[in-house]
């Protein structure tokens, strides 16, 4: 779904916010634990979870049961 206007995806926004504020707070972590790339790490490995979970409730797709899902849920 993209902006008429401006081509630019409804929602990047937000997830660049998240993704963004979540790198701080992992070099904020990582400089306090004295150790940067632990910081970088964590936050890279957090963002991954926010993008999908992010996606899923931009997508509608939360709390729809699905039979055939096997359990392979976020």
């Amino acid at each position: 779904m993209t902006d008429s206007r401006s081509g630019w995806p409804r929602g990047r926004v937000g997830w660049i916010a998240g993704t963004a504020l979540l790198l701080v707070l992992g070099v904020l972590f990582g400089m306090i634990m004295g150790n940067l790339w632990l910081g970088l790490v964590l936050a890279g490995a957090v963002s991954v979870g926010w993008l999908i979970a992010y996606e899923s409730w931009r997508g509608h797709n939360t709390g729809i049961y699905d039979r055939d899902d096997d359990g392979a849920q976020l």
